[in-house]
């Protein structure tokens, strides 16, 4: 299955613009999906996200597994209806949260035998089983299950993982060629941690399966930055450049810039929401503390010339009152804000590769960067 066709790429970078085919609709890549973990993007509404511009968003297996379980999930036809979302949906398969949440867990061939963070309660998560899960949410797009890392790691451990993330791959495979969901798209996880040739041999046994895309795993987990480019620079080529091209967990504005410049198409964090919450705000001059008592009398919004609804309708000094008085209405403005950022990047990111000025982009996004706020 191949629902994905290159529509421009840049002369003289390896950054392209896309179109990926779903269920709920087409995605122009690159593209930033907006964490939802648990069916909801932390403060705000589906109509807010639309605003922002999100084309897709991101929900957890695992969370939404154990709360509120398919069987209520069932009852709305999948997650797109219970959370009235009509657009793409990708989900990741919970492996990651079995490993930094779970109370107990341990791999086994089988799977990630765990128990509940919420209730102890006791589950076995294996391949087929993260596939059936995702097909009761409804993802457009859902992940393998693969085996997550700490980093540093001994190459050993990393050779591991990746031979296991391997084998759970051929399994979700046949698992959802098997499902009666399988109109959806199944991405597979190239592991390997911080070693080359590692990534090497997971790309190639990944792309032998042959999935309708593919996601690098275990980057932005610690490491220094360098490396994670690093790392991204040598597996992005590797991957077949009809397909596209994820790297999960990632970033920060600059780290987006870097990767759609070395040819990554997908892109997910939990930063712009989590940072608005703690009262960082994303402008094109940089991140701003909106703590800071420079704020207190600005009457002027966050970032001059910036369409959000914050923007359009508030000021500093009102977004810095609402924050330090702990008024929640400071959560929702300052997560437009940040989302609407992010989008806007990727779409000027796309408009740039189109017009094939991206390294024209890149050097201004850095230009102003350097400039004081």
């Amino acid at each position: 299955m191949n629902t994905f066709k290159i529509v421009q790429k840049s002369e003289d970078t390896h950054a392209r613009a896309g179109v990926l085919g779903t269920s709920h609709g087409i995605v122009e890549t690159p593209i930033f999906m907006p964490v939802g973990t648990l069916g909801s993007v932390k403060s705000l509404s589906p109509e807010d996200l639309i605003a922002c511009g999100a084309q897709i968003i991101l929900g957890n297996t695992y969370h939404l597994y154990l709360r509120p379980g398919c069987e209520v999930i069932d009852l709305f036809s999948g997650l797109h209806g219970f959370m009235n979302w009509d657009k793409p949906i990708l989900t990741d398969s919970g492996g990651f949260q079995v490993f930094s949440l779970a109370k107990l867990s341990k791999i086994t061939e089988e799977g990630y035998a765990f128990q509940s963070h919420l209730d102890g309660s006791k589950h076995l998560l294996t391949p087929e089983k993260a596939v059936e899960i995702q097909c009761c949410l409804g993802s457009d797009i859902m992940m393998c299950l693969d085996q997550c890392i700490q980093y540093p790691a001994e190459k050993k451990e990393a050779e591991e993982a990746l031979l296991l993330t391997t084998r759970w791959a051929k399994r979700s495979k046949q698992a959802w060629k098997q499902a009666e969901c399988n109109d959806k798209l199944l991405f597979g996880i190239i592991q390997g941690g911080m070693f080359k040739d590692l990534r090497k041999v997971s790309t190639d046994a990944l792309v032998e399966i042959d999935f309708p895309g593919y996601a690098i795993g275990g980057l932005s987990v610690g490491e220094p930055k360098d490396i994670m480019l690093d790392i991204a620079k040598y597996t992005l080529p590797l991957l077949p450049d009809d397909k596209p091209k994820y790297v999960m967990g990632v970033g920060t504005p600059e780290d987006l810039v870097e990767l759609v410049s070395l040819g990554a198409d997908m892109f997910d964090c939990v930063m712009p929401t989590r940072n608005a919450r703690n009262g960082q705000l994303f402008t094109s001059f940089g991140t701003v503390n909106i703590c800071n008592s420079r704020y207190r009398i600005d009457t002027g919004p966050i970032e001059e010339n910036c369409e959000c609804y914050t923007c359009r309708n508030y000021s500093a000094a009102y977004l810095r009152h609402l924050y330090t008085s702990k008024e929640l209405l400071a959560y929702r403005l300052n997560t437009i804000h940040n989302i609407y950022f992010y989008m806007r990047l990727v779409k000027k990111m796309r408009a740039a590769i189109q017009n094939r000025a991206f390294n024209d982009f890149k050097q201004e996004f850095y230009r102003k960067r350097m400039e004081k706020l």
